[in-house]
This record gives C-alpha cells, sequence and structure tokens, in this order.
C-alpha cells in the first residue's frame, strides 16, 4: 500500500486522468441511451469533455480549470444542458482550489459553488414540485459544494501548518549546528591556553635545565646527568599532555584508538611544585584545611594556575627568586595564593598581564578563573616581587 501511495504522489496527473476517463465513460453512456439530460447530443459531449479535461488538470493548473468549469457550466446554460454527472467535476475542482494557496480563486469558488445550485434551480425547476420544495432541493444540493470547499480550505490550513513545522525545524536543525560550531570553537580555544600552558612551563623547565647542564658538565657529571634526566622527564611529560589535547582535534576513527592522560587536577600539584623545584626554583608548598573532592573544572584550573606562576616566575623573576604555594580549602570553595619576591627586570612585564610578550599570561588566568565563576586579584607585593591569590567557588556562579 505504502508503494501505491508513493506512485500516486508521483503521478498526480496520471491518478487524475483515470477519474476523468472514468467520469467521461458514465457520462458518456448517459448521453448514449438518452438519460433525463436536456439539449442536443453535441452540446452535451462539449459540456462533458470540458469538464473532464478540469477533472484530469486540476492539480497542474488549478486557477485555468476553474475558469473552466465556469465556462462550462455557462454554456450549459446557454445550450439548454440540464446538470448530468459530469457536472461533479465542478465540486473537485472548488475542492482543488480551495486547498490551493491562490485566494482569490478560493473565494471566487465559494461564491460559483454557492451560486450553481440556485442557478441550475431557476433554470430547471421541477413542475411537479411546489416552491417550498424547490427551495428545500436547492438548498441540500449546495451543501456538497459548500462541503467541498470547506475541505478544501482545511486542507490547506493544514498543509500551511506543516510547513510551518517543517520551517521552524530546520531552523531548529541551524541553530544547532550553529551552536555545535561555537561549541567547537570555544574548544579549540581551550585547548590553545592548554598548549600555551604546557608548553610555557615544560620548555622552559627544559631550557633552564639545559643550562644548568653545560654548566656544570666538566666540573659535575652527575648534577649535569641529573640535569639531563629531567629534561627527558619533563619533555615526554610535555608530549603526553599535547598529544591528550591534539587528540580533541582528531578524528573519531583517530582518537578511538590512542590513550589520553588524565586531566591534572589538585592533588598533583604537589608534584609540579617538587619539578618546579628540581629545575633550580626554590618553592614553599602548604596546604590549609581537610582536602577533599572538587570539580574537575575547578581541580584544573588550579593546577593551570599555580602552573603559569612558576613558569612566569621562573622566566622573569630574576636571580635568586623565591615563590610560595597555599592552598586553602573552605567550605565553600578553594582559595590559591601563589607569590614571588622575583626582582628581574622584565618582571614588569609581567604584573602588567603581558608575561609572555603578549599579554597572555594574566588573560589567560582570568579567562579559566571566569569560567567556573572565581575571582582572581592580581598585582605586585609590598617590597617587591608579584602575588596571585584566586578563590574558586564549588559551585560555579556562586
Amino acid at each position: 500500500m505504502q508503494r501505491l501511495y508513493d506512485f500516486f504522489r508521483r503521478h498526480p496527473t496520471g491518478v487524475d486522468s483515470f477519474w476523468a476517463v472514468l467520469l467521461l465513460g458514465i457520462s458518456g453512456l448517459t448521453i448514449l441511451e438518452g438519460g433525463t439530460v436536456s439539449g442536443s447530443k453535441p452540446a452535451q459531449v462539449v459540456t462533458v469533455l470540458a469538464l473532464c479535461v478540469v477533472v484530469a488538470l486540476r492539480r497542474r493548473a488549478p486557477e485555468k480549470m476553474l475558469l473552466l468549469a465556469t465556462a462550462a457550466g455557462l454554456a450549459q446554460l446557454g445550450l439548454n444542458v440540464s446538470v448530468d454527472t459530469a457536472d461533479f467535476a465542478m465540486l473537485v475542482i472548488i475542492y482543488t482550489v480551495a486547498s490551493g494557496g491562490t485566494r482569490w480563486a478560493s473565494r471566487y469558488a465559494l461564491i460559483v459553488g454557492l451560486a450553481a445550485p440556485m442557478i441550475a434551480g431557476v433554470r430547471w425547476p421541477n413542475p411537479h414540485q411546489d416552491i417550498g420544495t424547490q427551495v428545500l432541493g436547492t438548498f441540500f444540493v449546495t451543501v456538497p459544494f459548500v462541503l467541498a470547499w470547506v475541505l478544501g480550505d482545511s486542507m490547506r490550513t493544514r498543509r500551511a501548518y506543516w510547513a510551518q513545522l517543517e520551517e521552524r525545524a530546520m531552523r531548529l536543525e541551524k541553530e544547532r549546528e550553529q551552536q555545535a560550531r561555537i561549541a567547537v570553537t570555544a574548544e579549540r580555544a581551550r585547548i590553545a591556553r592548554e598548549l600555551h600552558d604546557v608548553v610555557a612551563h615544560n620548555v622552559s623547565v627544559m631550557v633552564v635545565q639545559a643550562d644548568g647542564a653545560a654548566y656544570v658538565l666538566d666540573s659535575s657529571p652527575e648534577q649535569a646527568k641529573q640535569a639531563l634526566e629531567t629534561i627527558s622527564g619533563t619533555g615526554r611529560q610535555a608530549l603526553a599532555e599535547m598529544r591528550r589535547l591534539l587528540g580533541v582535534l582528531r578524528t573519531d576513527e583517530g582518537a578511538e584508538g590512542g590513550e589520553y592522560v588524565p586531566q591534572p587536577d589538585v592533588e598533583q600539584i604537589g608534584d609540579l611544585v617538587e619539578q618546579v623545584r628540581r629545575a633550580g626554583l626554590p618553592v614553599e608548598f602548604e596546604v590549609e584545611g581537610a582536602p577533599r573532592p572538587l570539580p574537575s573544572g575547578v581541580e584544573l584550573t588550579a593546577y593551570r594556575i599555580v602552573q603559569e606562576a612558576l613558569t612566569n616566575t621562573r622566566k622573569h623573576g630574576g636571580p635568586d627568586v623565591g615563590a610560595s604555594v597555599r592552598l586553602t580549602y573552605f567550605d565553600d570553595g578553594l582559595g590559591l595564593l601563589v607569590e614571588d619576591d622575583g626582582r628581574g627586570a622584565q618582571h614588569e612585564l609581567y604584573e602588567s598581564g603581558g608575561a609572555d610578550g603578549m599579554g597572555h599570561g594574566l588573560i589567560g588566568m582570568r579567562e579559566r578563573v571566569g569560567m567556573v565563576g572565581g575571582t582572581l586579584d592580581a598585582g605586585p607585593r609590598p617590597g617587591g616581587g608579584f602575588r596571585i591569590s584566586v578563590l574558586l567557588p564549588i559551585k560555579p556562579g556562586r
């Protein structure tokens, strides 16, 4: 049945032509048998053919077929061809025009449908009925015309409703695609910030260790060997983190085959501090309050803030710089304090937000803190150095 319906939808003119031929056959039999139709046979044949053409082409040219049906009706009046089976085509064309989108044709069809039965009743009255019976009969004949128009107009309204739903669905689909593109852009920006932190921290550690190894290579081979081991470990860690971040940009097939390390969290800040110490920067690390699980976004933000702050201290703090890191667990959040006593010539750039020469230091920190609904306070310390104070709420937006 579904295939049959699909065939009918693909060949509307063929289906209408079939019904037109069937109507022509029934009307032809009536003409051949003499029937009750008045008027000459040629006039009957012409009007029947015209009305069958109306049925056959009603969906290809509905407005023109409505005018042709009107002309056929006027011909019936002028040639005295009384109502025939072929006049059923008028109901069909009224329904078709009312279901279309041409409003003038729909109104015209309604007017013709209301007027045709009354005109036919006046043109071919029944001498065996009184006036009241004829009026009642005309009323009942008018009802099918009105129903045809009402059904057609209801179909037009339903089609418009479904078209509106389809348009809305398409618009929502486009909005979803746009939101997906925005999400991808935001994810790429996050990856860029992650890569900045990874590269800036690990490469700076490797540079410092490489300089130290070159300095003590002849006098202290053991220290040089230790520095080279630190460079190797730091490089592997950087490659692992970069592989995890860049894996997000791969296709699904490429990503499924990889094993990525988990996101850094607060517990790994101690390892980060120890790594920085091995690189030659003395750092004091202190934890206050009872440690407890935090949202992953808060933990990653805290780790990256400490990493960025210590990296910039090592790069711009100058000689003999020291730093301190303090984590404080509150009831409603996590406090983070990173301080240094740097006196480097370029430390002022860091203090003004240009730690990396392009203003990405403090700007990136503020973006990270803002994403989890926290606050950041950064500025020079009394007596020298720099201070970064961050409060990260457990629930974003509080």
